[in-house]
């Protein structure tokens, strides 16, 4: 059994609050370019940031598994990490090694497609981002498996690709699909069936995410599958002709095609029998087209036909859903976390969300494990979430996670308690600057309430985030200054990004301090600084605690 060894010293306090601000980063741009954070009234977290121990912890790129510091981070890794006081491999390097070391070829999941396909002599589709961005998708990885099918003797392929422009150049479609034609035409001389069947820019069809716009999925399974939509004899004169009716258009706003044969039939519609791979390894926008292709159920918009096939996506988009419940490579092996460690050391332990965000503060946090460690010493606390557009409602559910917190806070049961606050996030994906200046100033009435609580109960507080998002709500130049559209607005940004996110401690005794000359802080380090406080050594592997020991 896992235990942790007892600090000599002994424990900081009996009880440890750590509240995570979900995509509340650190930059010290201001608002003018989108910084929805500095706009914000917050005197309640401005005040802990400077007045109290703060420290600034890197949430991107290799401090949370990604290939690379260009990758932005996001909750699923965030909370991994946090949970676990290790880095991890995560996405596109798990997908890359997987494929270099064949256990993605080996696995059940690809030799059922592969089977399927021979033993039905139907087709194997393969739909995705078409570019080597690495944020979503990488046309390595699609070459690989189309390497690997053919390989494995399967004769007919159509490809369904989703268009750029946003990880890469803008107008960079050709760049891809000239040299890839090529690539496709050294496997047709051999008397393989291989085409590109459908496409299109990745903002105009499939890839969209948080239930945000669901017509987009329909446009995607309409042209995939269904084989409807303008038609062309090829995808370069698809992209040539949009571009010559709108020279403006970009890559990720090109309409959707459909390729055809001589006599304008579509080439590659989906049909019973067929296995589609769905090649991206990032999960938003992968979840909606997975579940389009898996629930026959789904009424979020009329389709034609479910098409009965073998659908795998390249990992699995949402643990917590299980979606979809086939894919190619498996999440990362993450153990002894610290939820596991405190339930064999006794601590009671509490975690509590509103559902966008309940399962990484539970399934992502335990490592990607469902349930308990031990069912009598953790309560899980989900408050549902509404379902509507959050810059419609921008305080979602943060009073009604503070009523829960406050309950359990005085109720003393637990020594760790943990929660995420969702708005920073949800919010800023809507790309609102004004609605998630709303959510941010609603979180911090939130936060005088948990505060005062914390004084009266001697609970240490500390605060940090798992990722930024709220922090650059405008698109920027390489100049770093807001870009602005044709009519003079800043363009609006919707994902996450590269800036680090402040932990700030509060001690309402005011005597413990942080470690501002540690190294390389990031979110690894919050796992062991949980621990230092209860009075537990950090075990092996585990990254340095942020707490300053005399």
């Amino acid at each position: 059994m896992l235990t942790l060894k007892k600090h000599q010293s002994g424990p900081l306090t009996k009880q440890v609050l750590l509240i995570i601000l979900d995509g509340v980063g650190f930059t010290e741009k201001g608002f003018e370019n989108g910084n929805a954070v500095a706009k914000a009234q917050m005197p309640v977290l401005k005040g802990l940031w400077k007045t109290h121990p703060t420290v600034l912890l890197k949430a991107h790129g290799t401090a949370v598994g990604m290939p690379s510091d260009e990758d932005m981070g996001n909750s699923e890794v965030g909370h991994n990490v946090l949970g676990s006081g290790r880095i991890f491999d995560q996405g596109a390097k798990l997908v890359s090694q997987s494929i270099e070391n064949g256990s993605l070829f080996a696995g059940p999941i690809w030799k059922k497609c592969i089977s399927n396909c021979i033993s039905n002599q139907s087709t194997f589709h393969f739909l995705g981002l078409f570019s080597d961005g690495n944020v979503h998708s990488h046309i390595d990885h699609l070459k690989a498996l189309i390497d690997n099918a053919i390989k494995e003797n399967v004769k007919k392929i159509r490809l369904h690709i989703l268009l750029d422009g946003r990880d890469v150049p803008e107008k960079s479609a050709l760049d891809y699909l000239n040299p890839f034609e090529e690539y496709l035409d050294t496997y047709r001389k051999d008397g393989i069936d291989i085409q590109i069947a459908s496409g299109g820019g990745r903002m105009e069809l499939t890839m969209d995410r948080y239930d945000a716009d669901w017509s987009m999925v329909e446009r995607g399974w309409n042209h995939h599958v269904e084989g409807e939509g303008r038609t062309f004899k090829s995808a370069k004169e698809a992209i040539e002709t949009f571009r010559l009716e709108n020279p403006s258009v970009i890559d990720q706003y090109l309409p959707g095609f459909v390729i055809g044969d001589s006599n304008g039939k579509p080439i590659g519609k989906v049909e019973d029998n067929d296995s589609v791979v769905f090649f991206n390894f990032r999960g938003d926008r992968a979840i909606e087209i997975s579940r389009a292709f898996t629930e026959e159920s789904l009424t979020n918009f009329n389709r034609k036909r479910f098409p009965k096939v073998e659908f795998a996506g390249m990992m699995q988009y949402d643990g917590d859903l299980f979606i979809p419940k086939q894919y190619l490579v498996a999440p990362p092996a993450i153990d002894r976390t610290m939820g596991e460690y405190f339930a064999n050391e006794g601590v009671a332990q509490y975690a509590l969300s509103e559902t966008q965000k309940y399962g990484h503060v539970t399934f992502f946090w335990n490592g990607n494990k469902s349930g308990y460690f031990n069912q009598k010493l953790e309560t899980y606390e989900e408050v549902k979430s509404d379902i509507i557009p959050f810059d419609q409602k921008p305080e979602m559910k943060a009073k009604e996670i503070t009523d829960n917190l406050v309950l359990a806070l005085t109720s003393h049961k637990f020594p760790f308690l943990r929660v995420n606050y969702a708005n920073g996030d949800m919010v800023g994906h809507t790309g609102n600057m004004d609605a998630t200046v709303r959510g941010l100033e609603y979180l911090d009435v939130c936060l005088e309430r948990v505060k005062k609580i914390c004084d009266e109960t001697g609970t240490v507080l500390c605060i940090t985030a798992d990722h930024g998002n709220a922090d650059e709500m405008y698109q920027l130049t390489k100049k770093g200054i807001a870009e602005t559209a044709k009519d003079g607005k800043p363009v609006p940004k919707t994902s996450h990004t590269l800036n680090p996110v402040q932990f700030v401690l509060y001690d309402p005794k005011g005597k413990i301090k942080l470690d501002q000359n540690l190294k390389e802080k990031g979110l690894a380090n919050v796992a062991a600084t949980m621990m230092d406080l209860l009075g537990f050594e950090a075990p092996e592997g585990y990254h340095p605690s942020l707490i300053q020991r005399n």
